[in-house]
C-alpha cells in the first residue's frame, strides 16, 4: 500500500490515515515474519520432542513413498524453513518448501476431515498454504536478509 492509496476521506476514522501511512510499508514484512514465526514452534517441538521414525511410520501409513525422507523434509520445513521465512532468508525457497509440505498435509492427512481445524480439517494448513503462495511470488520484501544480501532465490 502506498501513500496515494490511503484516502482519509474514505476512512471511517479519518484520523487513522497518518498511522496507516506510517505503518503500511511494513505490513508485508510483518506478514512474512509472522507466517514463519507461527510455524517455527511446530518445528522446534518436533526437533525437541518427536522422532523422525515416528513421523516416518505415520507417513508410511498414509501410503506416501520414502517416508523417512519425507519425515526429515517435514522437520526441516517446519524448523529451518520457518526460521528462514521469518527472517527473510532464501524466502522464496522456504515458502515453496512449506507450501509443498502443506499441500501434502492438506491432501493426504486432513482432507478427509473437512474444512474446520477444530475437527482436524484443512483450515489451518490451508492458511499457511495460501500465505506461502503470496510470499513465494513477492519474495523477501524490504526488511529481509535477502534484501541485505542483494539476492533473492
Amino acid at each position: 500500500m502506498t501513500d496515494a492509496t490511503i484516502d482519509s476521506k474514505r476512512l471511517i476514522f479519518p484520523g487513522l490515515a497518518a498511522l496507516y501511512k506510517a505503518l503500511s510499508p511494513y505490513a508485508y514484512d510483518f506478514m512474512r515474519f509472522s507466517t514463519g514465526a507461527v510455524l517455527l514452534p511446530h518445528g522446534i517441538d518436533k526437533l525437541l520432542h518427536k522422532s523422525i521414525g515416528a513421523y516416518a511410520v505415520a507417513i508410511g501409513h498414509a501410503g506416501l513413498p520414502l517416508p523417512t525422507a519425507l519425515a526429515v523434509a517435514t522437520f526441516f520445513a517446519e524448523s529451518v524453513g520457518a526460521f528462514c521465512l521469518a527472517i527473510g532468508l532464501f524466502t522464496r525457497l522456504a515458502a515453496l518448501l512449506i507450501w509443498i509440505e502443506m499441500s501434502v498435509i492438506i491432501t493426504d492427512f486432513q482432507w478427509k476431515f473437512g474444512y474446520f481445524w477444530t475437527d482436524k480439517g484443512i483450515e489451518y494448513a490451508l492458511l499457511w498454504w495460501l500465505l506461502c503462495i503470496g510470499i513465494f511470488f513477492r519474495g523477501g520484501g524490504p526488511i529481509s536478509v535477502d534484501r541485505l544480501l542483494g539476492k533473492e532465490f
